[in-house]
């Protein structure tokens, strides 16, 4: 009976060798790619909102990885905020990451319940952010049948002219239960109706006619000013 003889294979290194070396460059590559953090961080169309908040709700303020860092959740924490109504969050090239926010205006803070109230009606506590922007203040009770028409003059005044408010009373009278005083920045007040609302958008261009004299202006009942003595 003839000898069977068992060749014995001989295991190439040298080719397994670069196998594990080119996979092990590979999964590095692959790795450091992923890792490679966020570069640039671009805050678009925000007012009131300091990007720091914008950043730091986004959890991106440390600058992560750019390729692990989900957008739609970033968008999600930020659609979260109750100063924020829609956001969008885009990549760019040379790992940039660009946020456009569209911002619930805030109009007024109420101090009978101690809230920010924005253009949506939304009531926010004060001791939350307060301090990203700066508005007028409601300092006494307004009647729940004139404060939804209230807020609605409120969201018809401009930007500019609602950073020159300080104070808001209501103050009705036996003529107009609608009346509200406005005490400005610089010295003046004015006196509106919720018919007339609007009417504080052209405060600048009587101003400009007043030739720095304080007083009240009556804009809930014809156009007139009163000079302080």
């Amino acid at each position: 009976m003839a000898k069977k003889i068992v060749k014995k294979r001989r295991i190439k290194l040298l080719p397994c060798f670069i196998v594990l070396l080119v996979m092990g460059v590979l999964s590095f590559g692959v790795y450091f790619f992923l890792k490679l953090p966020i570069l640039n961080l671009i805050v678009e169309n925000t007012t009131y909102l300091n990007d720091d908040y914008i950043l730091e709700l986004a959890e991106v303020k440390d600058y992560p990885s750019f390729w692990l860092s989900c957008t739609s959740h970033m968008e999600k924490k930020l659609e979260d905020s109750p100063y924020i109504s829609d956001v969008k969050v885009e990549r760019k090239f040379f790992h940039v990451l660009v946020f456009t926010i569209d911002e619930n205006r805030p109009l007024f803070i109420n101090n009978t319940n101690n809230t920010v109230v924005f253009s949506d009606r939304e009531e926010v506590s004060v001791s939350d952010q307060i301090d990203l922007f700066r508005i007028p203040r409601l300092i006494n009770y307004v009647p729940d049948n004139k404060y939804r028409s209230f807020i609605q003059g409120m969201n018809h005044i401009k930007k500019d002219i609602l950073g020159k408010i300080s104070d808001i009373e209501y103050q009705p009278n036996d003529y107009d239960k609608d009346r509200f005083l406005l005490y400005m920045d610089d010295g003046n007040m004015v006196y509106l109706t919720l018919t007339k609302f609007e009417m504080i958008n052209y405060y600048n261009d009587v101003l400009s006619q007043l030739e720095n004299k304080k007083g009240i202006l009556y804009l809930d009942n014809g156009n007139h000013f009163q000079i302080m003595e």
